[in-house]
């Protein structure tokens, strides 16, 4: 079920869009792998610059899995033994690559097969459940906190509500075949979803309840890149202090505010994109 939201900042002067938690796996590939031989000067190729059909055939043998994420691919000398150009020539098809993040170097190691980005498309509130299993992918979320809380100054003043009342709190980390994708760090307005506490959240998501429960009616949000505090990075798995993508949304139903919710994602593995008009 998709529901438009309310963007606090807009890229264009009028224009709006819909914002939503979809971790979705891509990777920055041709749909099409280039051989070894198709490197061989030929009249449908005289046109191409060298060093780009070599950015196609790496692109290529990665599209087709015969190298996968963390694989080390042939160094560059290895690349300009294999088709007869110079080193010059390979390292701009490399170093543009690396730069697209399609490759990673590891000073003194090599050249790597990046790691996959999983996209969070700002454009409508979705869940993230559906969206990995529509890609035949395995989600799974896994609680960590689902308790009932005093609201704080500063979470009072989000809600609308007096200090000290009482919220619903959500600790949740979601995974994208074992991977943890997004801590989900969610306070939810009791009047709005009064049941929330008797979900079992390992099996539906937050998301999905409060569709249902509180029918979305707006949404604002702000987007950030903070360094991950140690608690953040053991759950993500990630070194402490490394950057994270932070999404914060404020949603509200039937007039109320309905959730306050802070998604923390690798920044390695996430990118956002969106799209107006």
């Amino acid at each position: 079920m998709r529901h438009p939201g309310i963007v606090q900042a807009l890229p264009h002067p009028g224009a709006c869009f819909r914002i939503h938690d979809a971790r979705i796996a891509t990777f920055h590939s041709h749909h099409y792998r280039l051989s070894e031989s198709s490197l061989d000067e030929s009249s449908a190729q005289a046109s191409t610059p060298i060093f780009q059909r070599i950015k196609d055939y790496l692109v290529g043998e990665i599209a087709t899995g015969r190298w996968k994420e963390g694989d080390l691919v042939p160094s560059e000398q290895a690349l300009v033994r294999q088709f007869g150009v110079s080193r010059m020539t390979v390292n701009r098809a490399v170093r543009e690559l690396t730069a697209e993040q399609v490759l990673t170097r590891r000073q003194g190691s090599g050249t790597y097969v990046a790691p996959r980005k999983y996209q969070a498309t700002l454009v409508e509130i979705r869940n993230i459940a559906d969206e990995v299993r529509a890609r035949g992918h395995r989600h799974a979320s896994r609680p960590q906190l689902l308790e009932e809380a005093p609201a704080s100054e500063a979470l009072a003043l989000q809600f609308e509500l007096a200090p000290g009342a009482p919220l619903f709190h959500s600790l949740i980390v979601h995974f994208e075949n074992e991977v943890p994708i997004q801590i989900e760090d969610r306070w939810v307005n009791p009047a709005c979803a009064p049941a929330y506490l008797e979900q079992d959240f390992s099996s539906i998501t937050p998301n999905e309840h409060l569709m249902v429960a509180a029918p979305l009616q707006g949404a604002t949000y702000s987007l950030e890149a903070l360094a991950a505090p140690r608690e953040v990075a053991e759950l993500l798995g990630i070194d402490a202090r490394s950057p994270c993508l932070v999404l914060k949304r404020r949603t509200t139903s039937q007039g109320a505010v309905a959730s306050v919710v802070t998604m923390w994602h690798p920044g390695n593995l996430i990118q956002f994109t969106g799209s107006v008009g």
